[in-house]
């Protein structure tokens, strides 16, 4: 292993709001070994470069600009420049807790670790509170998560560590040829399902991916994203997400319209369940969403491979 234990890496699109405190919170890290802190700037066109350069006294602290728009090209930029063997990965716009390396970095002793990730906790604005009609479920979409309070090794992709929460060994991402291009978002849309295709790849290949209780993050919840076109919008791409995933793993066909079509309507069926409950009613109405968005990328699917034949 290098001298470097740990690389934390934040992969920043004009958020020069929130950087610096995710910047801060990895330098106060109370971690002994060496440790260091790459901050790739994804094309952005605020403060975020004047906000790194504030705090480049520090000889942790590295800058990498990368023009190429997309979470996964900037996540796998991150990991070329980083010098570890681990990569641990905090979003712009979070802030980790004191232990957050240390309980990472201690982990990786198990040989067989690929993945591992810690809980999350939500960051109101100030004078904000939670909105009755966001369910347990919808938090999730703001980043939220919690398996509980010890270490629960994942065998469900669909539980897999938070991407804002996030570290890989570097050479299981070598692997797997690193992140996919194809997922993780890109400028404002919002694909995602990069981590649970990460994931089932380990899991395939008989690596372990682990929750981290300890190794706590608290995520800001910006304002825009507490209005219910942000969730609509979010479940729409979270359609098309599994669907490109889908596509990813060879399952793609005429069979993807009829499951798209079963879960839309699954989707109503449960909000008139829950009609007396508006945070589960608003939860279900944007599941059944999601669904038409991926119904529309299942026929260009379709549609773009009958072209080609």
């Amino acid at each position: 292993m290098p001298d470097t234990q740990i690389s934390a890496i934040i992969c920043t699109h004009n958020r020069d709001t929130y950087l610096g405190a995710a910047i801060d919170s990895l330098l106060a890290q109370d971690f002994a070994a060496d440790f260091e802190i790459v901050v790739v700037d994804n094309g952005s066109s605020d403060r975020t470069r004047e906000v790194v350069e504030e705090r480049a006294h520090n000889p942790r602290l590295k800058y990498v600009f990368e023009p190429t728009i997309g979470l996964s090209v900037a996540r796998n930029t991150g990991a070329k420049v980083a010098s570890s063997d681990i990569l641990a990965y905090l979003d712009d716009d979070a802030v980790a807790c004191d232990r957050w390396l240390q309980v990472l970095y201690f982990a990786y002793n198990n040989s067989k670790l690929a993945i591992a990730g810690g809980k999350v906790t939500l960051i109101w604005p100030p004078g904000i509170q939670e909105p009755r009609w966001l369910s347990p479920g919808l938090a999730a979409n703001l980043g939220a998560y919690d398996l509980g309070d010890s270490t629960i090794y994942i065998e469900q992709p669909g539980s897999t560590p938070r991407g804002l929460n996030y570290s890989i060994r570097r050479s299981f991402l070598e692997e797997i040829g690193g992140f996919d291009t194809h997922l993780g978002r890109v400028g404002k849309n919002l694909l995602s399902n990069e981590e649970l295709q990460m994931t089932e790849f380990a899991l395939q290949r008989g690596w372990q991916v682990a929750y981290l209780p300890e190794a706590l993050v608290a995520h800001n919840v910006a304002p825009e994203r507490l209005q219910r076109s942000w969730f609509l919008n979010r479940g729409w791409w979270q359609g098309i997400s599994e669907c490109y995933r889908e596509q990813l793993a060879g399952k793609a066909g005429i069979a993807q319209l009829q499951r798209g079509s079963e879960r839309f309507v699954r989707g109503l069926y449960k909000a008139l369940q829950y009609f007396s409950d508006p945070a589960e009613r608003f939860d279900k109405l944007v599941y059944a969403y999601g669904q038409i968005g991926y119904l529309n990328a299942a026929i260009q699917g379709l549609l773009s491979t009958s072209n080609k034949k």
